[in-house]
């Protein structure tokens, strides 16, 4: 019981700093922020697709492990397409003719 308490504890806490650490970051700052997290991201799919493999567990690790797949790659695609659109915002427009 003490484990699922501060497994909660630990889920509420991470909650509570992720907001208050993405609140306070100046928007300079989220486009590199953004590919450090698709990095991590990355990572997290590896151990999502660890788990959602893990047969050992039962069915719920299964469950959780394919949901934690989903979340974490639908973090990644879409942290690249903001990445991909704030790049090209930065980028030189060629006028007239020349392609």
């Amino acid at each position: 019981m003490s484990s699922e308490i501060l497994l909660l504890f630990t889920f509420v806490l991470a909650i509570f700093l992720g907001f208050e650490l993405i609140s306070k970051v100046p928007s300079q700052l989220h486009t590199p922020l953004m590919s450090g997290a698709n990095a991590i991201s990355g990572v997290t799919i590896v151990g999502a697709l660890v788990a959602a493999g893990s047969l050992a567990e039962g069915a719920f690790s299964v469950v959780l492990g394919t949901l934690a797949v989903v979340f974490a790659t639908i973090n990644v695609i879409g942290g690249y397409l903001v990445t991909d659109r704030m790049l090209a915002m930065f980028k030189t427009k060629q006028h007239g003719g020349d392609k």
